[in-house]
Parts: C-alpha cells; structure tokens; sequence
C-alpha cells in the first residue's frame, strides 16, 4: 500500500494477462531458453552432460529463494541476464559452465517478448471472438426494430438496432483478422548471436555453417515457432512490436466508436449498459445511471491507442545493431498495451451480457421526427392514389411541415404535422393510408434482412475457428 502499483495489473487484467507479464513468467521462459538451446547444442554435437539437462529441466521454476539471489545479482553486476544466468547456475550446478553458450543477452530477452507477443494474441483473440458472438445475438435479437439513424448526431434516415450493431460488428471483425494476421506473422529471433552474424555459434561448431543453421531452427522448433526471422541485428527489428501494437491500438478505436456510441444512446434512454441493483451512479445525485463501464472503455481506449506512437519512435532510432534506449520503453509499452487490450475486452464483454434496449423510448423519438422523413411518401401517395400535382402537393407540406417545426422548436410541443395533414382537406383522398405510410418498418430498408446475411456470412465463418470457446463461455453465463 506504500508504493505505486500499476492500475492495469493490480486492478483491473485477467489473471493469464498479468502472469503473462510477470518476472515469474520472464525468467521462466529465459530458463527455458538456456535449456532448449542446450539441448540443440548437445544434439548437434557439442559436449554437453545429460545431468546438465536434467538439472535445468528440473529446475524452470523459481522459488522466493531464487528471486532474492538474482536481485542481488542484478544489484552487483549491474547485468539482469548474467545475474539470472548466475542464479540459474546455482541450482543447476552441471549446467552451471554451459548455460547461455554461444549466446547474447537477446537471445533470452528478445525471443521471450516474441513469444509473450504471440501468447499475449492467443488470449486476446477468443475473448475477442466472445464479444462479437454477444454483440451478434444481440444484432439478431433487434435485427427489425426501427430506430433513428444519426448523421452528424442529427435526425436522419430510420435504420434498426439490429442494424446499428452490425457496424460495431464489422469492425470487430477487422480486429480479430488483423490481430490474428499480426499473430500469425510473428517469427522467432533464434540463435544470431551478437549482432546477428551468428559468429559466436560458428566458432562453438569449428566453422560448420550447415550445423549453425542447424542450431537456429531447432532451437526455434523447440519453442515452438514455425520459422525464424533469416536476419536480425542483435535484436529483432522493432519494426514487429509496430505491427502488433498497431493491430491493438486499431481495436482501441473500435472499443472507442463503440463504447461512445452507447454512451450517446444512454443519454438518449435508448440503450443502457447493465446496471446493477446496488450499484450507486453518483454520490450526491441518487438518481444517476452513469455509463461507468463504457467510460471505462474510452478512458483504456484512448490510452491504448497512443501506444504505437512509442513503438514508432522506437524502431525508428535503433541505430545500426541496436541501442539501449529501446529496453526501458518496451518494458512499458508492450505489457501496457496487452493489458490494457485485455481488460478493453473483459469490460466488453460484461456490457454485451446485459445491455437494455428501450423499445417504447426509441417508437417516441420516432414519431416526433418521422412526419417530417414521411413527406416525399406523402407526395408519392398523393400523386399515385389521387392524381395529385407533385408540385402543388409539395408547396402544400412545405408550408405545413414549417409551421409543425416551430411549434416543435418555438412553442416546445410535440410534432403535430400529420394531424395538420388530416385536417388538411387537400390530402382527404390519403387520410386512409397515413398509419401505413407512417409505418417505422417501411422506412428502414433492408436493414433486417442486412443483419441476417451479414451473421451468416460474415460472423459466423469467422467465428468458427473459436466455436468451443463461444459456446463454452455461454455455458458459464448461463450458470451464472
């Protein structure tokens, strides 16, 4: 309680996403590293006991113990790779004169955060793929109930909220595929060497470069990595943390688009997100349903997608090799951009499970501006059931519908132009048919039969691939 702990991780994440981040799980994966490296070592022929192997295998994990010795290692050699190198020796004493052989401080740091990138998209991508599932029923369940469309968040053409939802949809579903692609692309650092010339491991093998190449895709299929990048300086270029940050900070926008749009509908009582039985909106005003949890999507959001903008940066001054000046950034940036991601997601999620549509709110806001949208129907009608003259008809509704708008805007009432057309005697041969004209379905296009096709041939393929896991989330709800 003394000292600062980061919010993402301490208050927020899911349990896999900050272990996936831990010094646990860090040095973990540098000591099997070390291990897999000996193991390709000792397979292409170098001395290596097999009680060095036993020892190291055996010893993976480490104890409270172990964690004080490395950090007074760090301490004294200034070095977190030799001080973990040291402290690993100690309880792997056979492999103590063989750990880390031929290798540079990159080949554990660098080659764990390509395989924390890639875990990092194994979790997100299902919980991900749960949240387009949500939003998909929910997309079907008001797949033809009219609501007002907004552009420029003014009144414009009727559409449903089935509809609406689709959209946020479709821009999840260009997150998963670009997450999955940035996942999918990443390859493996492997056995370079200093500055990638692999000159280290070329002197351990008396100059046989076919079992050099050996080392560098075993050790890669060891840590189960379909390919190795073929040329790296002493790092991987920076240029990959760009492409999956970049995957991430787009699906910040999204959750951003999203989260607003909610937002707005809940100031306009439309829809709400969940809203619990004891949960208090305000402290002074008891009344207040504030829409906590997706301003808590915007406030992540915003700090997500500002994140490339540091990778950006990072990958363009690596001098030459490499510099320094990279490391501390990356410490930050990568696991931030992961967790907050992460959390994005869970707090998705929790508001797809419960939103509350209005029906009765969205038919009101309805009536009040579709006289207005009705008036080119009006027209037709007039022209095709009564023979009317479209132009005289036109200046007739003109007339009528300014004289609606300023008792709507002036006078404060409510829009009262179809009744104004009912008195209207011009319009007499129509009064009959106003309920259909006026109808909100006939005004909304396609839009159902949209949500239909786009489920079918849009969500459901890509979400087929994460079935087990939709279904299984599901399960849990409904046990819940």
């Amino acid at each position: 309680m003394e000292s600062y702990q980061s919010p993402l991780s301490s208050r927020y994440a899911s349990k896999e996403m900050s272990y996936l981040f831990s010094n646990a799980k860090r040095f973990r994966t540098w000591r099997e590293l070390w291990l897999n490296l000996a193991i390709a070592e000792k397979e292409l022929g170098l001395t290596i006991p097999d009680e060095a192997i036993t020892q190291m295998r055996q010893n993976l994990d480490l104890d409270e113990a172990q964690f004080v010795i490395a950090a007074a290692e760090e301490k004294k050699r200034r070095h977190d790779v030799m001080a973990h190198v040291h402290t690993f020796g100690q309880v792997a004493p056979a492999a103590a004169g063989i750990i880390h052989l031929g290798a540079t401080s990159c080949f554990v740091t660098d080659n764990a955060d390509l395989i924390f990138l890639r875990q990092g998209c194994d979790y997100l991508l299902p919980k991900l793929a749960i949240v387009i599932d949500r939003f998909a029923t929910f997309a079907k369940q008001y797949r033809d109930l009219p609501t007002l469309g907004f552009t420029h968040f003014q009144p414009a053409q009727l559409m449903t909220v089935g509809k609406r939802t689709t959209l946020w949809i479709q821009e999840l579903l260009w997150d998963l595929r670009n997450i999955q692609r940035a996942r999918d692309d990443l390859g493996f650092r492997g056995a370079k060497g200093t500055t990638g010339t692999q000159a280290s491991f070329l002197a351990l093998f008396d100059g046989d470069h076919d079992k050099v190449k050996a080392l560098d895709r075993r050790v890669t299929e060891l840590m189960g990595f379909t390919y190795a990048y073929p040329v790296t300086s002493q790092t991987y270029s920076r240029k990959i943390d760009i492409d999956v940050l970049q995957s991430l900070s787009s699906f910040g926008a999204t959750a951003h688009k999203i989260a607003t749009d909610i937002r707005l509908l809940a100031h306009l009582k439309e829809v709400e997100e969940p809203f619990e039985k004891d949960q208090i909106g305000s402290s002074a005003m008891a009344y207040k349903r504030n829409p906590m949890r997706c301003e808590r999507v915007c406030s992540l959001a915003r700090a997500l997608m500002i994140i490339p903008q540091n990778a950006l940066a990072t990958s363009a001054v690596q001098w030459f090799e490499r510099t320094l000046d990279d490391s501390a950034n990356r410490r930050v940036t990568i696991p931030e951009a992961f967790l907050t991601a992460d959390i994005i997601l869970s707090t998705l999620q929790n508001i797809t499970e419960g939103l509350v549509v209005y029906p009765q709110v969205i038919a009101r806001r309805i009536s009040q501006e579709l006289p207005f949208m009705a008036t080119e129907n009006i027209i037709m009608a007039m022209v095709k059931h009564a023979n009317g003259d479209r132009q005289e008809c036109h200046e007739k509704i003109r007339v009528l519908s300014h004289q609606a708008a300023r008792v709507v805007k002036e006078e404060g009432g409510e829009n009262d132009l179809i009744e104004r057309i009912k008195q209207n005697p011009y319009f007499e041969p129509i009064w009959g048919m106003l309920d259909s004209i006026l109808d909100p379905k006939s005004f909304v296009g396609r839009a159902p039969e949209q949500v239909d096709e786009f489920v079918k041939e849009w969500v459901e393929p890509a979400l087929q691939s994460y079935k087990a896991v939709v279904q299984n989330a599901k399960a849990s709800e409904l046990n819940v």
